[in-house]
């Protein structure tokens, strides 16, 4: 893939993306974090595809608008810690340190600290909840793995394997549980049945409001740059 750019106050990076079987030039962004890849024939000039974004460039600009922006995660910025919007100050000593409205972050990486320790706090969440949804259907899992996926927030294999997020950390803790009694549901029912929701019906009562959040709020946590 290619890197190029929409002209203009700011420039859009695009993302140029050749398949042997695609037919004509196709446009998307992604809901995650904004991402505007074209998809163009094999052999077509990439000059056309670019001419294709500038023809469309309002409503890519207009769609972009609506996305939740980009956060650098550094001192003086804010992040979504277990729900709670926290300001990021520079601590005393190396390591991080939560209060109720700030995260004091030491040593000369704060970002990759603060992202190392949300991992670390993700994963402690995560077990716990597992661990407490797991011994209520008397089940157990093989192991668990965190991973920054895109495409969903956890997954539980025929293995036993449960897989979350890191980033469910950012969201409500009652978002984080709902995810963990979804994914422990299917050690009992690995399908969507009736019978698999009134698993996790069983387990954390009416998960209506998580989704919701989900499904409106989701995409923000992928906001948040820890590589600057």
């Amino acid at each position: 893939m290619s890197a190029y750019h929409l002209p203009g106050e700011p420039p859009v990076p695009l993302v140029l993306r050749r398949s042997a079987r695609a037919k004509r030039i196709s446009l998307r962004i992604s809901a995650l974090d904004g991402r505007v890849t074209l998809t163009l024939p094999a052999r077509l000039p990439a000059r056309e595809a670019l001419e294709f974004a500038a023809e469309k460039e309002s409503w890519i600009r207009d769609h972009l608008a609506r996305h939740p922006a980009l956060v650098e995660v550094a001192i003086g910025s804010r992040v979504s810690i277990e729900g709670q919007q926290r300001l990021v100050v520079a601590g005393q000593k190396r390591g991080v340190r939560l209060t109720p409205n700030e995260v004091m972050v030491g040593g000369n990486s704060p970002a990759r600290s603060l992202e190392r320790y949300l991992k670390e706090l993700a994963r402690d969440r995560l077990a716990a909840a597992s661990d407490h949804y797991a011994a209520q259907v008397g089940r157990s899992y093989a192991k668990l793995s965190l991973r920054d996926t895109r495409s969903r927030w956890g997954s539980c294999s025929s293995a036993g394997t449960l897989m979350y997020s890191w980033r469910l950390i950012l969201a409500p803790p009652e978002v984080l549980s709902y995810v963990a009694a979804h994914e422990v549901a299917h050690l009992v029912e690995m399908n969507h049945s009736a019978d698999f929701w009134a698993v996790v019906a069983q387990l954390c009562g009416d998960s209506s409001a998580a989704r919701q959040w989900l499904r409106e709020e989701g995409s923000s946590l992928h906001r948040y740059r820890f590589d600057t």
